[in-house]
Order: structure tokens, then C-alpha cells, then sequence
């Protein structure tokens, strides 16, 4: 919106010419979504408690979670606030990937909106089935992958690998398939890594700072051919969406750092792997998610690990899963274990960079 109306008088006030940078608009972007959710963490908490909307415990998890039992949740509506408003300021929303990548992090946000919101309402941790959670998932993605297939600006057919310069695959009709297992997958990922005060949205915070790195490449001509990376002609503004997420996430870790006064629910954590997802669709670095959200992936393959062993063998390989919780029963501290998998996050991150240069 600021792009729109401050743009054009350039020619009467030239320094509204820096506006046309999407460097300077992606960090005005991330102060905004900053400032916006510091300025609303506080009156966010009180509402969410004079509606008393409390975290409801799993009865089966850690014990000493019984204990942040009531502390406010769906406290995603706030980083939801501080992503999209920032984004229509100082986005140009005339591209059409930055409505997308909005837009999936508004549906996303819903699914996880409802499912939190029947948990409030039952006063259990169990909201939409598995079922009609993933069939809506699904559904949102695959229009997702449909839309790209039908766009004549965007070629989704060819899916590149890291660390290979040459070799593509040509998915063909069966593009809208993979991009809603991509999505799905990261929306997923994300909401089973929200386990301790601050893990999730500080490894967000990295992915996303990561991803904006990529799709401002990925939309810079110069600079894909010399990287030798996809180009995709307007990719490069949905960096601004990307870093005005790494804003809201910073913002909001201020209020979900340990002790936590506020937990994002499914509607925070849904909401940000989908977007994390298209994001990396329309950069097309699908298959680079796995290394960027490499703590994702690993937490996601925790529970599937233990799962398939108690099923198939009668015995768990993890204490408990996902993976941060065996730590907590092995005795590691909260604050450790979330500082730990940061680490781990960040070397993650700098192993997706390195494939720009890597090939």
C-alpha cells in the first residue's frame, strides 16, 4: 500500500525513490512486523485470558508441562497481524505471489483457527480429527499447485535438486501433487516442532530469514544466472513477506521465550509452515526445504520413526517423541534443549546457503 501511494512522488521527493528496492522495503517491512507485535503482545494476552482461551496439556506428555496448563493460546492471530499487515504496506500487491503466499498463510491459519478453537471449547488437547485436518490441508494445497500449473508466468514443471547443478526433473501434470505434499509437509513439520517456549518460532525466524535470502535471488535475473538458480520474474518480492515474517517471529518470541506467556496454537504454527511451504514452491527451492528446515524434518521423522517401531516391533526408540521431548525425559532443561535445536537450526540454514555457491 506505502509502495503505491509513496512511489509515485519520487519525482517530487526523491528520497521516497528508495521505495522501489525490495532490500529496503523487506526491512522496513520486518521493523513494522516487529514493532507491531511487541506493541500488541501485551493487549493480545489480556484478551486471549479475559476469554480465558488456555492451553489445554496432553495428559500423556512431560509432567512438568502440566504446569503451563491455562497459559494463553492461539496467540498465532498476533504473529498472523504482524505478517500480513506489514506485508500490504510495503509489498507491490500488484504480484501475484504475494497474494498467494498471503493467502496460504491466512488458510492454513483458519484450519488451525478451528481446530484450536474446538480445543478451547472442549477443554482437551484434541480439536479436528487427523483426518478432516490433513483432507483440509490437502485441499488448500493442492489448489495451491493447481493455480501454478495454470499460470503462464510460472514454469512449475521442472523441480531442482541442491548441491546438483544440472540435473531437473520434469513433473509434468503431477506438479499439483508434489507442491501439496511439500506445503502439507511443512505446515505439519512446524506444528509438531511447537512443543517448548520458543522452539518453533525461533527455528521460523531462521528458515524464513533463510528463504528470503532465496526468493530475492530467485527473482533477480543477474543474479540467478550467476548462481545458477531457477529465475522466476516477481519471486523476488515475496522476500518482503519472508522478512516481514522473520519480524512477527522475533516479536512474538519476545512474549513465548521461556517461561512463555503466550503459545501460537495451530493457527500460528499451520500458518507458518504453510507459507514457509509456498514460499519455498515459488522459489523454486521445494527440495531445499528439507536442508533449510532440516530441524523440522527431523522432529516430523522422530514420530514417524517411533510411531512405525511401537507398531511394528511393540517398542519405542525415543522416550517420547517428537524428538525434544525425549531430551526433556533424558533431563535436559527447556531452555537448553530450545537453545540446542536453534543451533541446530542455524547450521541447517547455512547448509542451504551454501548451495547457492555449491553446484
Amino acid at each position: 500500500m506505502l509502495y503505491h501511494l509513496l512511489f509515485p512522488l519520487r519525482d517530487q521527493f526523491g528520497a521516497f525513490n528508495v521505495i522501489q528496492y525490495i532490500t529496503f522495503r523487506s526491512a522496513a517491512a520486518a521493523l513494522t512486523a516487529l514493532l507491531m507485535s511487541l506493541l500488541m503482545g501485551p493487549a493480545t494476552i489480556r484478551w486471549l485470558q479475559r476469554l480465558a482461551i488456555g492451553q489445554s496439556i496432553r495428559a500423556e506428555g512431560p509432567e512438568r508441562h502440566l504446569q503451563k496448563a491455562g497459559t494463553p493460546t492461539m496467540g498465532g492471530l498476533l504473529i498472523l497481524a504482524a505478517l500480513v499487515v506489514p506485508t500490504l504496506l510495503w509489498a507491490d500487491l500488484t504480484n501475484s505471489y504475494v497474494w498467494l503466499t498471503l493467502i496460504s498463510a491466512l488458510v492454513f491459519g483458519a484450519i488451525g483457527f478451528a481446530d484450536d478453537l474446538l480445543k478451547v471449547r472442549r477443554r482437551h488437547s484434541r480439536g479436528l480429527s487427523a483426518r478432516a485436518k490433513m483432507g483440509l490441508q490437502l485441499l488448500a494445497a493442492a489448489g495451491l499447485g493447481a493455480y501454478l500449473l495454470s499460470d503462464s508466468g510460472f514454469d512449475p514443471r521442472l523441480m531442482n535438486f541442491p548441491f546438483l547443478k544440472t540435473l531437473v526433473l520434469d513433473l509434468g501434470p503431477f506438479y499439483a501433487v508434489f507442491v501439496a505434499v511439500v506445503v502439507v509437509g511443512a505446515s505439519n513439520a512446524v506444528n509438531l516442532t511447537d512443543g517448548l517456549d520458543g522452539l518453533a518460532i525461533g527455528a521460523t525466524l531462521i528458515a524464513a530469514a533463510t528463504y528470503a535470502i532465496f526468493t530475492y535471488i530467485a527473482g533477480n535475473s543477474i543474479a540467478a544466472r550467476y548462481l545458477n538458480v531457477a529465475y522466476v520474474p516477481g519471486a523476488g518480492e515475496v522476500a518482503v513477506f519472508c522478512s516481514a515474517l522473520v519480524g512477527a517471529s522475533v516479536g512474538f518470541l519476545w512474549y513465548n521465550a521461556h517461561p512463555a506467556e503466550l503459545f501460537m496454537g495451530d493457527v500460528g504454527s499451520l500458518a507458518i509452515g504453510g507459507a514457509i511451504g509456498t514460499v519455498a514452491v515459488l522459489a523454486k527451492q521445494e527440495l531445499l526445504l528439507v536442508v533449510v528446515g532440516g530441524l523440522f524434518v527431523i522432529e516430523s521423522l522422530s514420530v514417524i520413526v517411533q510411531v512405525a517401531s511401537y507398531k511394528t516391533q511393540g517398542r519405542r526408540v525415543l522416550r517420547m517423541a517428537p524428538l525434544h521431548h525425549h531430551f526433556e525425559l533424558v533431563g535436559w532443561s527447556e531452555p537448553k534443549i530450545v537453545v540446542r535445536f536453534w543451533i541446530v537450526a542455524l547450521l541447517f540454514s547455512l547448509l542451504g546457503l551454501s548451495t547457492l555457491k555449491l553446484r
